[in-house]
């Protein structure tokens, strides 16, 4: 059943006026990873990389360490196509909810997952979600339902960074950063741990 539902949110959109706007943030250790994953699906209009959770103001990349504020991604989706449900149920099975420190090669407090919820609806159908993912992983899930906070964009260089095409230096010499980006993911065996995880209900490993 988890796989017909991750093929019809993954199917062609339909032509239609967006009534519901809302967002949701989350964080899901790189930023980079969660923006590619979530702009896939049909009914998300937007996601953005950013910071949240901390306790400093204007955070940026490089005084990220010890502030206290993660890596995050707020999604901006239209309700009439992809309920808040089913998007969370999406970002349980994108990342391993059962470690605390990180997420796969990027260790530190930054890269903790979370979900940031903002009134009594949303943090019931956080909890209900990760009860589902808890059941379905037959794992202990850790990821924190947390009461949201300011979202601070991140710089411009993180937006969509996975579909640049800038040149950056790699260890593989200078790449793109689309190029960049999939040698990064793959190297830190964010999709292998995930399906190692998840199998088949994992919805964004191909």
């Amino acid at each position: 059943m988890f796989r017909t539902l991750i093929a019809a949110l993954f199917a062609l959109p339909t032509v239609s006026v967006a009534e519901d706007i809302q967002t949701a943030t989350v964080a899901g250790g790189c930023f980079w990873c969660v923006e590619s994953d979530f702009e896939k699906v049909n009914g998300v209009i937007e996601a953005v990389s950013g910071y949240t959770g901390g306790q400093t103001t204007n955070p940026t990349y490089d005084t990220l360490k010890g502030s206290g504020h993660y890596e995050a991604v707020q999604i901006t989706y239209d309700a009439d196509v992809l309920s808040y449900d089913q998007l969370l149920n999406l970002f349980f099975r994108s990342i391993d909810p059962t470690d605390a420190g990180g997420q796969f090669c990027d260790r530190g407090n930054s890269y903790r997952t979370a979900i940031f919820v903002s009134n009594t609806a949303e943090n019931a159908s956080a909890q209900a979600a990760k009860t589902t993912a808890q059941r379905d992983l037959g794992q202990t899930i850790v990821t924190p339902i947390l009461q949201s906070s300011t979202f601070y964009p991140a710089e411009a260089y993180h937006q969509d960074y996975y579909k640049g095409r800038s040149i950056v230096l790699t260890r593989r010499g200078p790449k793109r950063q689309s190029e960049a980006y999939a040698f990064y993911r793959d190297a830190c065996g964010r999709d292998q741990r995930v399906a190692e995880l998840w199998g088949n209900a994992a919805p964004f490993v191909n």
